[in-house]
C-alpha cells in the first residue's frame, strides 16, 4: 500500500508541475500576442491624438508623457487618463476643450526634454499635466533622473500638474520607483509645483488586484479600469485649477 500512496503522490506532483508549465506557457503566449497588438496600436493612437489637435476649443489642455498618456492598453484612446480628464473638463466647465497630447510611447525624461518640451514652449495651456518617468525605471540612474527631471520641471508653468511615478509593486523596480518619487516630490516642492499622487492611487489597488483587473494583456499598461485609477489621481488638482460652470466668482 505504501508504494501505491507514494506513486499517487508523485503523480500529483508531476501533474501539478505540468499544469503550471502549461499555464505559464499560455500566459507568456497571451502576453506576446498582446505586446504585438499594443505595439500596432501605437501609430493608431498617435494619429487619433493628432486629429484631436485640429479641433477648436475655448480651453486648451496639454499633456506631456509616455504611452500611458497615449492610452496604450485602453479600449480606445479616449479612455486613457488624458481622454478622461478632457471629458471631465468639458463636463465641469460646459466649454469646448482642445487637447494637444504631446506624449510619445516609450518616452523617458530625455525624450520629453528633446521632443515634447520644445513644442510645449509654443503653447499656452489652461491645463497642463505631466506624467513621465516610468520608462526611466528599468535602467534607473538617480543622478540622471534628478538632473533631467529638474530641467523639465524648471521649464513648466507654475500651474502645471505633475504626477509621481506609478507603483511597480514588487522587487527592484518598486524600490527604484520609491527613490524616483522622493526626487519628484522634492524637486516639485522646490519649484512650487503640485504633484498628483499617482503612486498612492495605484499602490492602494494592490499588486494582485492590479494584475487581475486593471492591467492590459501585456501585463504592463493599464486597461480602461486602470486608467480610471490614473485619472482619479489628477482630478482633485484639476478641479482646483478650473472652476465649475455654475461656480460663483469670489468678490473678495
Amino acid at each position: 500500500m505504501g508504494w501505491w500512496i507514494a506513486g499517487a503522490a508523485l503523480a500529483v506532483v508531476v501533474f501539478a508541475a505540468m499544469a503550471g508549465l502549461v499555464a505559464r506557457t499560455l500566459v507568456l503566449r497571451r502576453r506576446r500576442a498582446a505586446v504585438i497588438r499594443l505595439t500596432a496600436a501605437i501609430p493608431v493612437n498617435a494619429k487619433w491624438w493628432h486629429e484631436q489637435e485640429r479641433k477648436t476649443g475655448e480651453l486648451l489642455y496639454v499633456a506631456v508623457g509616455d504611452s500611458a498618456a497615449q492610452g496604450i492598453g485602453a479600449s480606445r484612446p479616449g479612455r486613457s487618463y488624458v481622454g478622461m480628464l478632457a471629458a471631465h473638463l468639458r463636463s465641469r466647465t460646459g466649454r469646448p476643450v482642445r487637447v494637444v497630447n504631446l506624449s510619445q510611447s516609450g518616452a523617458r525624461l530625455r525624450e520629453a526634454l528633446a521632443s515634447q518640451l520644445p513644442k510645449l514652449r509654443r503653447l499656452h495651456p489652461d491645463v497642463l499635466t505631466v506624467s513621465i518617468g516610468a520608462n526611466d525605471i528599468a535602467a534607473f540612474d538617480a543622478a540622471r533622473f534628478e538632473r533631467e527631471l529638474r530641467e523639465l520641471y524648471s521649464a513648466l508653468p507654475r500651474h502645471a500638474i505633475v504626477a509621481d511615478v506609478p507603483a511597480f509593486y514588487f522587487g527592484t523596480p518598486e524600490r527604484n520607483v520609491r527613490i524616483a518619487n522622493g526626487i519628484v516630490h522634492r524637486v516639485a516642492e522646490e519649484l512650487g509645483l503640485d504633484v498628483a499622487p499617482l503612486y498612492a492611487a495605484t499602490r492602494r489597488q494592490g499588486g494582485a488586484r492590479y494584475a487581475l483587473n486593471q492591467v492590459a494583456a501585456d501585463f504592463f499598461h493599464p486597461n480602461d479600469r486602470g486608467y480610471r485609477v490614473w485619472a482619479s489621481a489628477f482630478l482633485p488638482l484639476l478641479d482646483r485649477r478650473v472652476p465649475a460652470a455654475d461656480s460663483t466668482p469670489n468678490d473678495d
